[in-house]
């Protein structure tokens, strides 16, 4: 049977992105973008199409790929198409700039619906820029559709889908029917490179764009439910301590006595 499955990406700022390049707005109380770097499709997400990918080489089917924000930078975000996807969508709107969590999902939820037809929804288990994991349970919330979180693993058999989910101490296997949103974890393994041919294949394709106003939705409705108070960078701290000793034997027994000192053995 084949699969219709929809994606959610975010473009982020690449978290491989020197500490000393990054920079705080502290009025606008958010990070900004540095420049000269350019920024990346969330990982998890890109393990999320990974996931579709598969799927659709067992048993078919269709895989778009869906994301919100202000701008895009469109090397980057079709990358998704140079991996195996077959359609992007991009709701690119000057006031989807700043949207907290369940705004994000009302976004998101009302370009699904617009798009239809779809049986599974994969989203990455949470983004490298904010780390809140939030999306796709208010997605599946708005959807009202069941959401298994972590999953590290994901099969399609007739109408039901199986997911590996990663614990603490181990794993766990959930099954449920489609409809489903499914989030992605990293255990799922390496996501493909894309190749030359995809690379060419996904410079062909223009993505379907809609503002605000095509999905019905209205900016003063996406006000945020929560308020960032402030942003700051971490202040990092590093200290030396030399262990001496009159030889190698002392050095080491000064050692171990240091480490178990500061609890460290």
């Amino acid at each position: 049977m084949p699969v219709n499955i929809i994606v959610a990406a975010k473009q982020v700022i690449d978290p491989e992105t020197p500490v000393a390049a990054l920079k705080v707005n502290a009025q606008a109380r958010r990070m900004e973008p540095p420049p000269n770097v350019p920024p990346v499709v969330n990982g998890f997400d890109e393990n999320a199409v990974e996931a579709a990918l598969r799927i659709k080489e067992a048993l078919g089917g269709k895989i778009t790929v869906i994301s919100v924000g202000r701008s895009f930078v469109l090397d980057v975000i079709k990358k998704p198409l140079s991996m195996g996807c077959d359609e992007l969508v991009l709701v690119q709107d000057e006031a989807l700039g700043d949207l907290d969590a369940f705004a994000t999902a009302q976004v998101l939820a009302a370009a699904i619906k617009k798009v239809g037809g779809w049986d599974l929804i994969l989203c990455g288990r949470q983004a490298s820029d904010l780390d809140q994991a939030q999306v796709p349970l208010g997605l599946a919330e708005l959807l009202k559709v069941p959401c298994i979180t972590v999953a590290q693993k994901v099969e399609v058999r007739e109408r039901d889908v199986i997911v590996e989910r990663v614990l603490a101490d181990g794993t766990e296997v959930m099954t449920a029917q489609l409809p489903v949103v499914v989030t992605v974890s990293n255990e799922l393994g390496q996501p493909r490179y894309p190749t030359l041919r995809g690379i060419m294949a996904a410079s062909r394709k223009q993505p379907v764009k809609w503002s605000l106003a095509d999905l019905g939705q209205d900016a003063t409705q996406l006000a945020a439910k929560v308020e960032v108070v402030e942003i700051s960078a971490p202040q990092r701290k590093k200290t030396c301590e030399f262990i001496t000793g009159q030889n190698d034997g002392e050095k080491g027994w000064n050692l171990a006595r240091r480490l178990r000192e500061a609890k460290l053995i």
